[in-house]
């Protein structure tokens, strides 16, 4: 009974505090403005874990928005599904002064559907209010309340909102009625920031303090890598009917196979016989596992499901295999039972999918990491990787969607942390050769041809399936250097068992060369001119990295009009550094030109001291990759 009154008057207290205070924009410290869009004067969460089976989450923003930029900083906005309620919604909008302007209660809030386009079906929905500014700044009041029965996700708490947007004051924290209702929590990035800890029998706070702006800088890490905040886990938790008890990685495996996935992966026998009989007369494992993979990507498709317990349960395999589509986890765990038909062993994974590289953490095991569904295919000692909602990707191959990052698979006798393939540095080559003649007239002709490999595979092999008209303005786009130019013809070969991609595509372009009398004036790097310089910064703050390294080689003859010489060629330039390489040289055989290039980018983290050197090394690969050649009429 103390304990309830206590959380009844923590509440009170918790939300009192700032209802008087103003939001007059003048009383802000000017060190919350300066690099800021948005300065969150106020962010509170209380989240009161009463049970095993209930969980009651309170929060209370205040956001002084500063033009346009700041706007989606507001979060105004809730979540909910059949599993959790909103139980109070509301918000208010001041002027500069501090003049409240507006009151929205629920029903003003929009409610629509959490998920875009690409779901089928889901239970996810949302309100949110979005508030049209008549001028800036502005400031809104936002508090929610939502209960739900699951406990097996508790809220992060991040200080900063995101880059550009500073924090004035913030406030977490977590009740629970019992010892073994207490959840672990992770801190980062915490540094030399405002940010207090305290701790009572039932209870764990932090509270923030005037955190300054972070400004986006070119090649920064990912926000979530630097920005300062805890992340709690549960070790007894209810999800969707499901109680848990996870202590490690074995654990949360051992929980996902037998609450998630067994049972699941149950197949009519017509279809496990037609599979088969696809694979018939195959021995070996992995043959066969190429096959299965092919037949589902020719034969479903990927469309997402988020209903109850689908969040992070796939659709049994017999349902994917009537309706041909499925999300991730559906399509994964169809895969895996196809594979098992055939007797091929494979492991639902879980991964942190995106562009930026994120790992499961090793030491804090818990359900909320990882965002996608992928699968293991073991084979002599070692794991092949495929995407299953991919209809276009080769067997084997994962891309930058999920390559070099720690990942969870699921075996029937528990977790196991792995890592996905590393595609570094010289694995990511691209090799372009290519022949083009210069005209009298300052025009030229050509062809080139280009192999890619690695994550410059992922981003060439996509051309395949593009319509005409999006190809010719993908390589006019690539070959921007070149003004007036016209595709006249190409092809594509796509080895997806080699995973290497070809192009080889036949130019010509107008006014190429500039015109000097008798004299005609080109740069020859025509095909693969870099083009990235990244900003220059007065007083770099943050650290920088350069997640995948990759590798160009060059090799190109130009042929010069009849009756022309050289006149000026420029001289072989070689740089190298902890940053990677460049080589580019001239050489003049029989009345051509043959340039040779070779540019290497080494994958690392630097610090934020380096920058200025990294910057000058692109800078003068820029610079040298403009070269211009200078030859002269002897008619």
């Amino acid at each position: 009974m103390r304990f309830f009154l206590s959380i009844s008057l923590f509440f009170i207290g918790f939300f009192l505090q700032a209802q008087d205070s103003s939001y007059n924009f003048n009383l802000l410290d000017k060190s919350l403005v300066e690099n800021a869009n948005a300065v969150v004067r106020l962010d509170e969460m209380a989240i009161e874990i009463i049970s095993q089976r209930k969980m009651v989450i309170k929060q209370k923003r205040v956001v002084t928005v500063l033009n346009k930029s700041g706007n989606r900083f507001t979060n105004a906005y809730a979540r909910y599904d059949d599993g959790t309620k909103i139980d109070h919604i509301q918000a208010e909008v001041y002027d500069k002064n501090g003049n409240r302007l507006d009151k929205i209660k629920e029903k003003d809030f929009k409610d629509v559907s959490a998920i875009s386009g690409g779901t089928l079906y889901s239970d996810s929905r949302v309100l949110y209010f979005e508030y049209t500014p008549t001028e800036y700044p502005y400031t809104m009041e936002f508090t929610v309340e939502t209960s739900t029965q699951n406990t097996g996700f508790v809220p992060s708490w991040y200080f900063l909102d995101g880059f550009m947007v500073s924090t004035e004051e913030s406030k977490y924290r977590i009740n629970f009625s019992s010892p073994d209702l207490k959840p672990e929590i992770k801190e980062k990035n915490f540094g030399s920031l405002q940010i207090t800890k305290s701790e009572s029998e039932n209870s764990i706070e932090y509270h923030g303090l005037s955190i300054l702006a972070l400004r986006s800088e070119s090649l920064a890490p990912s926000f979530k890598d630097i920005a300062p905040h805890v992340t709690p886990r549960m070790t007894n938790f209810h999800y969707e009917g499901y109680d848990g008890h996870i202590t490690n990685w074995e654990e949360v495996g051992l929980w996902a196979n037998s609450n998630l996935l067994k049972g699941r992966e149950v197949l009519l026998e017509s279809t496990k016989a037609k599979v088969r009989s696809l694979v018939s007369g195959v021995t070996d494992d992995l043959e066969k596992a190429k096959i299965i993979y092919k037949y589902v990507q020719d034969n479903t498709r990927y469309i997402s499901v988020q209903v109850g317990i689908g969040g992070i349960q796939p659709i049994e395999a017999i349902e994917v295999d009537r309706v041909k589509y499925g999300d991730c986890k559906g399509l994964s765990n169809y895969t895996m039972a196809l594979l098992g038909a055939v007797g091929v062993k494979a492991y639902y994974t879980h991964v942190e999918a995106g562009k930026d590289k994120i790992d499961f953490e090793e030491d804090f095991p818990d359900l909320a990491q990882g965002n996608h569904v992928i699968l293991a295919i073991p084979y002599q000692g070692q794991y092949y990787w495929i995407d299953c909602t991919s209809q276009v990707h080769p067997f084997g191959f994962v891309g930058d969607f999920t390559d070099d990052r720690k990942v969870l698979i699921i075996k029937p006798d528990g977790g196991e942390i792995v890592s996905t393939p590393s595609y570094t540095n010289e694995q990511n080559q691209q090799l372009t050769e290519g022949t083009y003649t210069l005209h009298e007239s300052g025009s030229i002709t050509g062809s080139v041809t280009i192999h890619t490999k690695g994550i410059q595979y992922d981003n060439h092999f996509g051309l395949k399936e593009q319509p005409q008209d999006n190809v010719e303005k993908y390589y006019k786009n690539y070959w921007d250097n070149i003004n007036n130019l016209n595709i006249k013809a190409y092809k594509f070969q796509n080895d997806s068992d080699t995973v290497a991609f070809t192009e080889q595509v036949a130019v010509d372009a107008t006014n190429y060369a500039s015109k000097s009398g008798t004299r005609l004036l080109f740069a020859a790097n025509a095909f693969n001119k870099n083009k990235y310089v990244p900003n220059r910064y007065r007083n770099r703050k943050l650290p920088f990295e350069i997640q995948r390294g990759f590798l160009d080689e060059d090799k190109f003859t130009i042929e010069i009009p009849e009756g022309y010489i050289i006149e000026a060629i420029p001289e072989a330039v070689s740089i190298e550094n902890k940053f990677g390489t460049y080589a580019i040289d001239f050489e003049e055989a029989d009345g051509k030109i043959l340039l040779k290039r070779k540019f290497f980018i080494k994958q690392g983290h630097y610090p934020n001291t380096e920058y200025t050197a990294y910057r000058d090394f692109m800078k003068a690969v820029t610079k040298f990759d403009g070269s211009k050649i200078v030859i002269k009429s002897i008619l």
